[in-house]
């Protein structure tokens, strides 16, 4: 095994402060979700925290987002526009992720510096933070200030149109943060990709992520 040196440290601080800080609103928009159920916190506090830490977030998302579109990293955002091959490696990736990994098979997927997801995990990430961070972004800032923004929340259809969608990802990010916490598991050891994102450094056969070494 080579230690190849592949998440830098701006990657390191935007993906734990986001993993943090959706955890947190996640446990905070139940509380205040169901009031009267769930009290934790008093709910003007769940309320106040629920707000910085989704500005706190939003934040993280800019950074992220000035990051990757100042640096060849981006690379790794960018889709694979030969759809066949995509399609090929998104089913090699199903088989691993539903009974390869079980049964003791490689990885079909190979980490390097610009080559860092599968096909699954390159979609997926688009997705989640090119359209779902965004929408929820918007929808958590509109029901924030109600009054304020009057306007536009008339405009996408009112109060309730925009609170059912500020839920109905919320559920998503219910489903997707434990999902993802599995999938890290599937690594060469089931810590492997805990600690790459913590000091950076993934631990590859020989010969793989050579465009990461340095």
């Amino acid at each position: 095994m080579q230690r190849v040196y592949i998440h830098a440290l701006p990657v390191r601080i935007w993906h734990w402060t986001n993993a943090l800080g959706c955890t947190l609103l996640a446990l905070t928009g139940i509380q205040i979700r169901y009031i009267g159920t769930i009290n934790v916190l008093p709910f003007r506090i769940a309320v106040m925290a629920h707000n910085a830490i989704g500005l706190v977030i939003s934040a993280n998302f800019f950074l992220w987002l000035f990051y990757y579109l100042t640096s060849p990293k981006i690379r790794n955002y960018l889709p694979d526009l030969h759809l066949v091959r995509f399609f090929r490696g998104a089913m090699r990736q199903s088989l691993f992720y539903a009974y390869g990994v079980f049964k003791g098979e490689p990885n079909p997927h190979h980490v390097s510096m610009y080559r860092q997801f599968n096909p699954l995990q390159a979609v997926t990430y688009q997705i989640m933070m090119l359209l779902v961070l965004p929408i929820q972004g918007v929808t958590g800032l509109l029901l924030w200030n109600l009054t304020g923004f009057a306007g536009i929340v008339a405009l996408f259809g009112g109060v309730r149109v925009i609170d059912t969608v500020h839920v109905l990802i919320f559920a998503v990010f219910l489903f997707y943060i434990p999902f993802h916490a599995y999938l890290a598991t599937m690594g060469h050891t089931p810590l492997a990709d805990y600690k790459a994102m913590w000091d950076g450094y993934e631990e590859l056969e020989e010969g793989e992520g050579a465009d990461g070494a340095e």
